[in-house]
C-alpha cells in the first residue's frame, strides 16, 4: 500500500475508535479527503503524493479540487506536475468535465505552452465559449494575430456565440483597420457594444491605429458610468499626442464625479508633458500623493518635470523615490542632459552603475546626448564603445546620431562621415541631417551637398533639408544655388514649416506663428518688442543676420529676425507675467543663434528667468547666461 494511503487509513481508524464507531471508513473516501486537504492547503508535494495513490486505486476527486491543484501548479511554475494532473485526469477511460478541461487549457496557456493547449483543445468534442475564448486570448497575447482571428471565425462557424471577453481579446489581434471595422460591426450586431470591456477594447484599438475620432465616437455613443472607459479614452488621446483633447476629457471626467486613479493620472501627466504645462502638472502632482510609492506614476512625474524644464522639481521627486528602476534613472539622466546639465547627467549615470542597475538602450542615449552637448569627445567614445563590450547593448541609430553630432560639433567631419559608413544598422534621414547641420556650422559646402543628397534620396519631400542647404549656399554667397533650391521647392510644392512658439500664461497657452497676425495683442507686443530691441542694442545687441535665409539687404534682414516666433512669445511673457515668474516657451523648430543671444540679453537686462524648449533640448537663461554654455 502507498505510504500516504496507509497514513490516511490509520488516521481514519483512530477517528472511528474515538467516536465509538464500529464501521471502518471507506479507503477511497479517506484518500479523496486527504487529497482535498492538501490541495486547499496548497501543499503541492503531499497533494501530488495523494493523487498518485488515488491514481493507483482508480479514484478521482471532484473538479473543483483539481482546479485548486492546478492553481497550485501555476503559482509554483510546476510544469511537470501540471502535466501529471492532465495525465491522471484522462487515465483509465475517465472523462473530466468540460469545466476542468478548460482549466487545463488555461494552465498550458499560462505556461506559454500553446501547442499543448491546442492539442487538448482539439480533443474536446463540444467546445464552449470558454474554450474558444481561452485560445483566442492566448493567440492575441502571443501576437499571433492571424491565429486569433482564424479561431474567431471557426468559433462562429461552430455556432458558438462570442461574449464580451471573446471580443475584448480578439480586438487586440486586429492588425488592420479593415479587420477592426468588420469586428466592430459584428459587435454591434451581437449587442455587446455597450459592454464596458468591449467598449474599452474598441477605444484602445482605435487609438492604437491613431483613429482617435472613431475612439471618441465609441466613447460618446452612450453615457459612461465606468472609470475604465474614461481611462481608455484619455490614454488614447495622450498617446497620440493630442494632449489638449486628453486634458479636456480629464476635466469632463472630474466634472462627472469620477476619481482620478493611477492610470488616469499617468495619462494626464503625459498630456501635461506634451504641452509643457508645468503649473497644471504641479496640480496633478497633488493627486499623486495618495499613490506616493507608485513607481509608474513617479516615473511619469519625473518625465513631466524634466520635459517642462523644472529640474528642481524633478530632483525632489527622484530623491524621494524609495524604489527606482532603470526607467527612473534613465529619465533623470536624459532630463539633466537635455536641460544643459551634462556633467551632472554623467555623474548620475556613474551612480546608477554603482547602484547595481544595468543601463539599457535609453540610458546610454541620455549619456551620449550629455557628451554630445558638452563637447566631451573622449567620454563619448568611451561610453559608445562600452555599450556592447561591457553591457551587451547594441548601438542603434540614435546612439550613432549622438556620436556623429559630437564629432560634427568638434569639427571632425571626416570622422563623422567615416562613422556613418561603418553603421551596421545603416544611416537614416536623421543621421544625415545631423551631419548636414554640422556642415552648416563649419561651412563645409561640399560635404553638405553630399549629406543633403542622401537625405533627399531617402525622403524627397524633406523641407528642412532644402531650407538648411539653402542657408548654407546663402552663407557662401552662392545665390544662384539658393534660387535653384527655391525653384525646386516650388515645383515640388514643398513649403517650409512656419516657426511656432507657445507660452503659458495663467494656465492658458498662447501661440505665436511666424507670419500670423491673429493674436489680439500683437500691436502692443510689437511696440514693446521695438522698445526692447533698442534697449538691448544699448548693451551691445547686434542682430545676427547669418540666420536669415532670404537674400535680403540691411534693415530687411534685421526686420526678418524680429518676427521670429520665440521673440514674440518672450515679449508677451514679459508683459503678462510678474518678475518672480519664470517665462516658459516651447517651440517647434530649433532656436536660432540670434534668438538665443536675444534671450540671454533679455534675461540679463530684465532680470528674468527664461526657459525655452525646442525639439532637441532646453535652454535655461539666467543672469545673461544659458545652461547650454552657448554650445548647442
Amino acid at each position: 500500500m502507498h505510504k500516504s494511503a496507509g497514513f490516511a487509513i490509520k488516521s481514519f481508524r483512530s477517528v472511528a475508535y474515538h467516536t465509538s464507531s464500529c464501521t471502518l471508513p471507506n479507503p477511497s473516501a479517506s484518500l479523496i479527503h486527504e487529497f482535498t486537504q492538501f490541495c486547499y492547503q496548497r501543499n503541492l508535494p503531499r497533494a501530488m503524493e495523494a493523487m498518485d495513490a488515488m491514481h493507483k486505486h482508480g479514484i478521482w476527486a471532484d473538479s473543483i479540487t483539481y482546479s485548486e491543484l492546478i492553481k497550485c501548479c501555476l503559482a509554483r511554475g510546476a510544469v511537470e506536475q501540471g502535466k501529471r494532473v492532465h495525465k491522471h485526469l484522462f487515465s483509465n477511460g475517465y472523462h473530466p468535465k468540460k469545466f476542468l478541461i478548460n482549466v487545463l487549457i488555461s494552465m498550458y496557456v499560462k505556461f506559454n505552452m500553446l501547442d499543448d493547449a491546442r492539442e487538448l483543445f482539439d480533443q474536446i468534442p463540444e467546445r464552449d465559449f470558454v474554450s474558444w475564448t481561452t485560445m483566442i486570448s492566448a493567440y492575441a497575447n502571443a501576437k499571433l494575430n492571424d491565429k486569433a482571428l482564424e479561431f474567431l471565425i471557426l468559433m462562429l462557424r461552430e455556432g458558438v456565440k462570442p461574449n464580451m471577453y471573446t471580443y475584448s481579446s480578439v480586438l487586440r489581434a486586429c492588425d488592420g483597420l479593415s479587420n477592426l471595422k468588420q469586428l466592430h460591426a459584428n459587435i454591434i450586431k451581437s449587442g455587446l457594444d455597450s459592454d464596458i470591456y468591449v467598449r474599452s477594447a474598441l477605444i484602445d484599438i482605435y487609438s492604437k491605429w491613431s483613429q482617435t475620432g472613431n475612439a471618441l465616437r465609441v466613447f460618446n455613443e452612450m453615457a459612461t458610468e465606468d472609470l475604465v472607459i474614461w481611462n481608455s479614452i484619455i490614454a488614447g488621446f495622450a498617446q497620440n499626442g493630442d494632449s489638449d483633447e486628453a486634458l479636456k476629457l480629464f476635466k469632463r471626467m472630474k466634472r462627472a464625479g469620477f476619481p482620478a486613479e493611477q492610470a488616469t493620472l499617468t495619462s494626464v501627466l503625459r498630456a501635461c508633458t506634451g504641452l509643457a504645462l508645468l503649473e497644471l502638472g504641479r496640480q496633478v502632482h497633488v493627486h499623486v500623493f495618495k499613490y506616493d510609492q507608485d513607481l509608474i506614476l513617479n516615473n511619469a512625474l519625473l518625465d513631466m518635470y524634466c520635459k517642462c524644464g523644472s529640474l528642481e522639481d524633478a530632483d525632489t521627486v527622484f530623491t524621494r523615490m524609495v524604489v527606482k528602476d532603470v526607467i527612473s534613472w534613465s529619465t533623470m539622466i536624459a532630463g539633466l542632459a537635455q536641460n544643459g546639465y551634462s556633467r551632472e547627467a554623467l555623474r548620475l549615470f556613474e551612480s546608477m552603475k554603482v547602484s547595481g542597475l544595468k543601463p539599457n538602450y535609453i540610458t546610454f542615449l541620455g549619456a551620449l546626448f550629455a557628451c554630445s552637448h558638452a563637447g566631451l569627445l573622449e567620454a563619448g567614445w568611451y561610453h559608445f564603445r562600452s555599450m556592447k563590450k561591457l553591457f551587451g547593448v547594441d548601438p542603434g541609430r540614435e546612439h550613432y546620431c549622438c556620436m556623429i553630432d559630437l564629432l560634427g560639433r568638434a569639427g571632425k567631419l571626416d570622422d563623422a562621415l567615416e562613422l556613418i559608413n561603418e553603421m551596421e544598422c545603416g544611416p537614416d534621414v536623421a543621421t544625415w541631417r545631423t551631419l548636414l547641420g554640422a556642415c552648416r556650422v563649419h561651412r563645409n559646402v561640399d560635404l553638405a551637398i553630399h549629406a543633403a543628397k542622401q537625405i533627399l534620396r531617402l525622403y524627397p519631400q524633406d523641407a528642412g533639408t532644402y531650407i538648411l542647404l539653402s542657408n548654407i549656399y546663402a552663407n557662401a554667397q552662392r545665390w544662384n544655388d539658393v534660387a535653384q533650391i527655391r525653384r525646386t521647392m516650388n515645383d515640388m510644392g514643398i513649403r517650409k514649416e512656419p516657426g511656432c512658439s507657445w507660452v503659458e500664461v495663467n494656465k492658458q497657452i498662447h501661440a505665436f506663428i511666424l507670419g500670423d497676425n491673429s493674436h489680439p495683442q500683437l500691436d502692443e507686443i510689437n511696440k514693446h518688442l521695438t522698445r526692447l530691441i533698442q534697449k538691448l542694442k544699448g548693451v551691445g545687441y547686434v542682430p545676427d543676420t547669418n540666420f536669415v535665409l532670404q537674400d535680403l539687404e540691411g534693415e530687411q534682414r534685421e526686420d526678418s529676425l524680429r518676427h521670429h516666433s520665440e521673440k514674440l512669445a518672450l515679449v508677451f511673457g514679459l508683459m503678462s507675467l510678474s518678475k518672480e515668474q519664470t517665462i516658459r516657451i516651447r517651440k517647434n523648430l530649433r532656436i536660432c543663434g540670434d534668438c538665443h543671444l536675444f534671450a540671454k540679453l533679455v534675461a540679463k537686462v530684465e532680470h528674468r528667468i527664461i526657459v525655452i524648449r525646442d525639439p532637441i533640448r532646453y535652454h535655461h537663461f539666467r543672469y545673461g547666461v544659458c545652461s547650454c554654455g552657448d554650445y548647442w
